[in-house]
């Protein structure tokens, strides 16, 4: 069996996705459950992007031990530098450079030769190569490049001292038979002599294929994210790609270093913070991936699991708990599920999180893991309160119009409004927006119950725009319309710690 290399890029390129942005305590969360997952190599980050990315990365590199830490790079000296700053206190480190070498990128958006990107690329290479032994390099646009000049760039960045040649699908582009044939011929030209890694991006939903096939061709890395989150339609699926190697590894004659029960952990670590949900039927951590509905299908699996589960739910870590929370629960008992659901928090954000349980079992007959995750993840993913919720009162009715007067802290100062809306979620939204001044456009309003019950906790998720920048804002509360309200100014906290970074 041949060992391939997990390298995940949630931190990165998973936190492109519009919205997505992390940031540094919860990028250390994700990345403490990446070791725990088994990946092999973590790229945390791109240095020069920002400060806030470059601190990510070096508190990632000092802070985290049991897997590579990569830090990407343009192959420019610069950035390099700045990758080498960020990752060099890691005990096991790696810089990822890229230079793209398709001819439309380097004719409209590099606007230089063939030549010359071989030369930067090469240049590139060997001053990362000065800085430390590990070196990836990527030529990005890879399946668009012509062939011939793609095999004279790898071979020359390996010659130069790449020990990984990346093998990227930046656009999504190609399919799995023909992917395959690519990374068989650059497997016969460069051997033993580098580890072959792919990098497919879902524009037409062959990501995971693509990244099967590299692996049945030679590939020795495949690159993705947890949940497949990353730009436009995102990256290779983590948990897909880890667990059809585990399920078919006689046929792949393959497999990875991946702890398969840590990967359900993962999967809602990631779409806790990030505000990106999984969709119902998403392979593998999706809500209905081990569900059956189908009189036929119960029959079946009651008789034998086999007949309908390739897979147990308990090796992706769907095991059930017996461990049952309520407003009788102490600390000891809720720091000890925390630590079953994975999460490792300092005392004061324990204490913060333990108030928040407190106040939710009293209007709460059962607590759920789900919502003890959706406090831990409120807690952990705060940001400056530049505005905060104090009251709110809502006047419904069918022969009324809705009516919310909300009281919200800007500053040291605590503001009253009231509004009318077409419902109250519009009317507490219309006072909030008057209260902050804000002009930012409300994008995408999603409510949902996280567990059963009409006393569910309530989560909502909101998708704000100003002036280009969108994020999204969470929150959470047994009254969707409370929920609505944290949700909405979680947003514009966001935003304006953004504003005042700027």
């Amino acid at each position: 069996m041949r060992k391939i290399k997990i390298f995940d890029t949630t931190l990165r390129d998973g936190e492109q996705s519009p919205g997505a942005s992390m940031n540094v305590d919860e990028k250390i969360q994700v990345a403490k459950q990446l070791v725990k997952l088994g990946v092999d190599i973590i790229e945390a980050g791109f240095p020069i992007a920002s400060p806030g990315d470059f601190d990510a990365v070096k508190k990632i590199a000092n802070e985290i031990g049991g897997s590579t830490i990569a830090g990407l790079a343009r192959a420019r000296e610069e950035d390099i530098t700045r990758a080498w700053n960020a990752i060099k206190d890691a005990s096991l480190k790696r810089i990822h450079t890229f230079h793209s070498t398709s001819d439309i990128h380097l004719k409209y958006q590099y606007r230089i030769s063939r030549d010359e990107a071989l030369k930067r690329s090469v240049e590139m290479v060997k001053f990362a190569r000065s800085l430390v032994e590990d070196v990836e390099f990527s030529p990005m646009d890879a399946t668009r490049t012509d062939i011939q000049y793609l095999l004279e760039v790898v071979s020359a960045v390996i010659e130069a001292g790449a020990g990984t040649v990346n093998i990227p699908d930046t656009v999504g582009y190609t399919t799995p038979s023909e992917f395959g044939d690519l990374i068989r011929i650059i497997k016969d030209r460069i051997g033993s002599s580098a580890v072959i890694s792919v990098h497919c991006h879902d524009d037409l939903g062959l990501s995971v294929a693509n990244s099967l096939a590299a692996v049945l061709n030679g590939a020795g890395q495949v690159e993705c994210t947890i949940n497949g989150i990353g730009e436009r339609a995102g990256n290779c699926s983590m948990e897909e790609v880890a667990m059809a190697l585990k399920t078919r590894r006689e046929f792949y004659r393959a497999d990875t270093n991946i702890k398969s029960k840590e990967i359900i952990r993962a999967s809602r670590l990631v779409t806790r913070i990030t505000g990106i949900p999984v969709q119902p039927n998403k392979a593998i951590v999706g809500a209905n991936a081990f569900a059956h509905e189908s009189g036929i299908h119960q029959d079946g699996l009651l008789k034998e699991k086999m007949t309908y589960e390739i897979m147990r739910p308990e090796d992706v870590g769907l095991q059930k708990t017996e461990l049952v929370l309520g407003k009788h629960s102490g600390r000891h008992a809720f720091k000890t599920r925390l630590k079953e659901l994975g999460y490792e928090l300092g005392p004061n954000d324990i204490e913060a999180a333990f108030v928040k349980f407190k106040n939710l079992a009293d209007q709460k007959k059962y607590i759920f893991d789900e919502d003890i995750e959706a406090l831990v993840t409120e807690e952990v993913s705060k940001v400056h309160e530049y505005y905060r919720l104090i009251d709110m009162s809502i006047s419904s009715g069918m022969k009324q119009e809705p009516m919310a007067i909300v009281t919200v802290q800007v500053g040291s100062k605590s503001l009253d409004m009231m509004k009318y809306g077409d419902g109250p979620v519009d009317a507490t939204y219309k006072a909030i927006a008057a209260i902050t001044g804000t002009k930012s456009t409300l994008q995408k309003y999603d409510v949902k119950g996280i567990t059963g019950g009409t006393d569910a906790l309530g989560e909502v998720i909101v998708t704000l725009e100003e002036s280009g920048k969108t994020v999204r804002g969470h929150g959470s509360d047994t009254d969707v319309i409370v929920a609505s309200a944290k949700a909405y100014l979680n947003a514009l906290n966001k935003l304006a710690s953004r504003k005042h970074k700027a």
